[in-house]
């Protein structure tokens, strides 16, 4: 990885995308949306590496790993949101602009759903704009890396 590159991470059973509750998150696939990152990302100039998994620790290793010298991280950590203050914790230690994103709507959602951990550590925050909402994100970081590097 280098400055140009977005590191696009997704939480658990994201990699069910499409077929899980489509009534909440829809048709599309993991595949789709990390498709939409290498689009958003190319307008930019930039790269994706793009990732999943369903294990906290390797979330957090992989938000260490892009703690510095990248563009930026997207994150979606899923129900991790909700419960891990270690990713928390990883990703406050970050040195690059950080974008939490989630499909849904998280607080029009469950109670237990609407608390994040990860709000207060990350610089912006797209919610509840379906799969287009990482597209968002990754824009928001390309954005970002224009101004700042004028």
């Amino acid at each position: 990885m280098d400055d140009r590159t977005v590191l696009v991470l997704n939480g658990p059973n994201l990699n069910l995308l499409g077929e899980r509750e489509p009534g909440v998150y829809g048709h599309d696939t993991l595949a789709d949306v990390e498709a939409l990152c290498v689009e958003a990302a190319a307008a930019h100039g930039l790269t994706v590496d793009f990732r999943q998994t369903n294990h906290e620790g390797t979330l957090v290793d992989w938000v260490q790993e892009g703690r510095s010298g990248i563009a930026g991280i997207v994150v979606n950590a899923a129900g991790y949101t909700h419960t891990s203050v270690a990713l928390r914790d990883a990703l406050s230690a970050c040195r690059v602009p950080r974008v939490e994103v989630h499909i849904s709507d998280i607080h029009a959602r469950e109670e237990f759903r609407r608390h994040s951990y990860l709000t207060d550590v990350c610089d912006h925050h797209v919610i509840g704009h379906g799969v287009r909402g990482y597209a968002e994100a990754v824009d928001w970081v390309g954005a970002g890396r224009s101004v700042t590097s004028r």
